[in-house]
């Protein structure tokens, strides 16, 4: 659950807010700027001159859109003005670029007229390639699109009224394909007339379900002909039927849309419907009714809702930013409902494929497969957003409104490369960890940060935290930060009763390494001998210490207790790099200082078993200052031989060197002046000649360029340990708890 005081920190902390602007080309020199302004900008505004659609050439108009509001119907919140609105809209900007690599401008109008906002956007039209209209009250929101959709000239999006329609849509073609039912003989309630039923009810319609067979209730029942109350945008959905009530409408009915509130669905009503009902709980944050209780009410049933935790998860995410992605791509002049109905039957087809490992692997290897249960593609798919964009895109051309053409394939290939996959590996990570349910020890149990990682680490369902301790101390620490942690495993090693039977077994592991008792009892009383300890014995699966202790110190620990895995001469570590577009893993970063062309070449085995226990298949650099030979020297001629090393012990391995790093990373200088290197495809597993190179890399890269680091994560240990950097952030704990949580289930598979 997320909680105020850490939305609120998340929100303020550095730059203000979510978003921020970042140019695209180099405006650096005093020539830069000419060209990027006066007289450089003149240029291209000449070609616009000349054309209109070289506005789409030289500027970001085709890939811009504007998220407006004026915040008078935000879910959950209701009428809260245009001020604050500026946080959900500054959301949807980062989802967007996110899922889409689409860039957004949000507008947030100070007018509840509607005229006033209609002509506002109009006037807008030149700066945006398309609008996304969001949190409008109804009807005047309606009114506002369906005049903004017939007086521009791009398209015009409503995403409460269409984007959880266009997944819904997706959910209800498999779903009635399951239970063998014809759109146009089955009866549908939808439960809300308000923006998001009507969306529903439009699509249902155009889709092929016959206007009688649809009834429409709202808060007060059904609509029919003699309602006086009714908008005119309510008003094409009154049939006459004498089932003025939801629950005399829902008596032999097929399909229950539901887009209104939660607990307006009892049991009876459900147990009322036809064979094989479909039920779909769009309301938020609570459904219509709970996925269990549903799944309870009888054994034919298909229940879908619009929560994350249950399957079948109703998610709008699943839909607008590749519609839009599509629609921008072709130019599109407006988003037509053929448009809309393409990317829901692109999610569905997708449902049906063959769910890809990554995917699986997320989820700790469940295996998915269509079905009452698996009705649409899990958001972390990779190939919704080139499957729905293509749809999307190839509908436009078809129904005529798209200004540019595109051929499929190319279209396709270009879409697979433009959002990479480097920034969507935290969340497939986050996913398969909450598959292992692994308990882990934190010395450090009154850190803050710590504590915090803990609450963090509870409410994502990512680990079972241990943190040793105080219990009196330590729930002090937790009431004072205001966490929620309870059920928390809180160890005091003075108090425990494992405390003798790990000095027991302490001194018979390092009793003819000059330790006597005395010595055992001293040191099992320090938090990190005692949470090594723990691990050791099988009491904890892993543990993070050294936020306040030098690395070297805390890394002795680890060697006396747990020491490397068999077989392996050194601990290493890597760190993994999440690159805008790309995932990179490096090594070895923090434990050796110089190492010998043996020892490089078992870090660079070690980090292609890891890489391969991520689901990246290994494609390793080594690295030096030196070309293929251009250079003699000893530490060069360390990097050649351990290359030699790793090909002579696994031949199958991708790996070449010793290279520069703008060569492992950069296909047009191996293919102009070293086209015989076996690596075909950019490193992702670089390996440095020294500890200095490799942590200076790194760091430049957590703190000059735009990449997210992930580590240190320790290689070739007996049991999982690891360290914690000096002033490391909760975000960068459970990225470290996350990720090793992963490698290390996916290692014991392996061993």
């Amino acid at each position: 659950m997320i909680k105020r005081e850490e939305s609120l920190k998340y929100h303020s902390v550095g730059r203000k807010g979510k978003i921020e602007i970042h140019p695209t080309k180099a405006c650096l020199t005093p020539r830069e700027m000419r060209l990027c302004y006066l007289p450089g900008a003149s240029f291209p505004s000449s070609e616009i001159i000349e054309d209109k659609a070289n506005v789409f050439k030289y500027t970001s108009k085709g890939n811009l859109v504007g998220v407006i509001t004026n915040g008078s119907s935000v879910p959950g919140l209701g009428d809260i003005g245009p001020l604050a609105a500026k946080p959900m809209q500054e959301g949807i900007a980062s989802i967007f670029k996110r899922l889409a690599d689409i860039d957004v401008f949000d507008l947030e109008l100070d007018t509840k007229d509607p005229a006033q906002f209609i002509e506002t956007v109009k006037v807008l039209e030149p700066t945006f390639g398309g609008i996304n209209l969001k949190d409008i009250k109804a009807p005047e929101g309606l009114k506002i699109y369906e005049e903004l959709c017939g007086s521009l000239n791009i398209p015009v999006f409503h995403e409460n009224l269409y984007s959880t329609a266009v997944v819904a849509i997706a959910a209800l073609l498999n779903a009635l394909d399951l239970v063998d039912k014809r759109i146009e003989e089955i009866r549908i309630v939808v439960c809300g007339a308000g923006t998001v039923g009507i969306g529903c009810a439009r699509l249902l319609i155009q889709l092929g379900v016959k206007s009688e067979n649809l009834l429409m209730y709202d808060i007060n029942g059904l609509l029919h002909q003699d309602r006086d109350d009714l908008s005119e945008y309510q008003r094409p959905f009154v049939v006459k039927n004498p089932s003025l009530t939801l629950d005399k409408g829902l008596q032999g009915a097929d399909v229950f849309f539901g887009a209104s509130a939660g607990g307006v669905l009892k049991l009876e009503m459900i147990r009322a419907m036809n064979r094989f009902p479909i039920v779909f709980a769009l309301a938020t944050p609570e459904p219509e009714i709970e996925y269990e209780v549903a799944k309870s009410s009888r054994q034919d049933i298909i229940v879908a809702t619009s929560s994350a935790r249950n399957p079948n998860s109703l998610l709008d995410l699943l839909s607008f930013p590749y519609i839009f992605r599509g629609a921008l791509d072709v130019q599109a002049t407006q988003i037509t409902d053929g448009m809309l109905l393409a990317a829901a039957r692109s999610l569905a087809e997708l449902a049906r494929d063959e769910v890809v490992e990554e995917v699986e692997r997320a989820y700790g290897f469940e295996h998915f497969s269509f079905g009452p249960e698996y009705l649409l593609p899990k958001p972390i798919d990779p190939r919704i957003f080139v499957r729905e964009s293509a749809a999307v895109a190839l509908q436009a051309i078809k129904d005529g409104v798209a200004e540019t053409e595109i051929k499929s394939e190319d279209y396709q290939e270009s879409l697979t490369v433009r959002l990479g996959t480097g920034r969507d590996t935290m969340r497939r990570l986050i996913l398969r960890a909450r598959q292992e349910k692994f308990h882990i020890v934190f010395p450090e149990g009154m850190n803050e940060t710590i504590l915090r990682s803990c609450s963090v680490l509870m409410d994502e369902g990512i680990a079972k935290p241990i943190l040793l301790g105080s219990e009196e101390e330590i729930g002090k620490a937790i009431d004072r930060l205001g966490l929620e942690l309870s059920g928390i495993q809180i160890v005091d090693p003075n108090h425990s009763i494992k405390f003798n039977t790990y000095v027991d077994e302490y001194f018979r592991m390092r009793h003819r390494r000059g330790i006597i008792r005395a010595n055992a009892i001293d040191r099992v009383r320090h938090k990190d001998y005692f949470a090594a300890m723990m691990v050791h014995c099988g009491d904890a699966d892993m543990m993070f210490t050294g936020l306040s202790a030098h690395y070297v110190d805390t890394l002795r620990i680890f060697l006396e207790v747990i020491g490397p895995e068999q077989g392996i001469k050194r601990i290493s570590s890597h760190y993994l790099v999440l690159l805008p577009k790309d995932v990179v893993l490096l090594a070895d970063c923090v434990v050796n200082i110089d190492p010998t062309a043996e020892e490089l070449a078992e870090i660079a085995l070690l980090t292609a078993r890891i890489s391969r226990a991520l689901g990246i298949e290994p494609l390793v650099g080594m690295l030096s200052y030196s070309n293929f030979g251009s250079v003699d020297n000893p530490s060069v001629l360390k990097v050649r031989k351990a290359t030699e090393i790793v090909k002579k012990k696994s031949p199958d391995l991708v790996i070449d060197g010793e290279m520069q790093l703008a060569t492992a990373r950069d296909s047009v200088i191996r293919k102009e002046y070293f086209p015989f290197t076996s690596l075909k495809n950019d490193a992702n597993i670089l390996i440095f000649p020294d500890l200095q190179s490799a942590n200076l890399t790194m760091q430049s890269l957590q703190y000059v360029g735009d990449a997210v680091t992930v580590g240190p994560i320790l290689m070739g240990t007996r049991l999982p340990v690891h360290l914690l950097q000096y002033r490391s952030t909760v975000e960068e704990i459970v990225n470290l708890v996350t990720t090793a949580i992963v490698e290390a289930a996916e290692l014991k598979k392996i061993k």
